[in-house]
């Protein structure tokens, strides 16, 4: 009994092995406020809708999009690092 139960436990397919929290995929728009502390507190401060102090993924998508509308200062529809830089230190004099 005890070797079939091993067995049964061997057996199982991988997919069926639940899957850590940290290997989970995140949202490229939840991503990005995770990774930076300004652009979090700021995307919480205007579009956190249900005061819950957690940034949903259409709360996210929001945050996002008006961010790239800050952020994108020629207008080209890419972000490059030097406007990231520019559009978060304006957030963080700003908000």
């Amino acid at each position: 009994m005890v070797r079939f139960a091993a067995l049964l436990i061997a057996s199982a397919p991988v997919a069926a092995q639940p899957v850590p929290a940290s290997l989970k995929a995140v949202p490229a728009a939840q991503a990005l406020f995770e990774r930076d502390w300004v652009l979090m507190n700021w995307a919480l401060k205007f579009h956190d809708r249900d005061r819950d102090i957690l940034l949903e993924p259409d709360e996210a998508q929001a945050a996002a999009s008006e961010f790239r509308r800050i952020a994108d200062a020629d207008g080209d529809g890419r972000v490059t690092p030097q406007e990231y830089r520019a559009a978060r230190e304006f957030i963080l004099a700003r908000y």
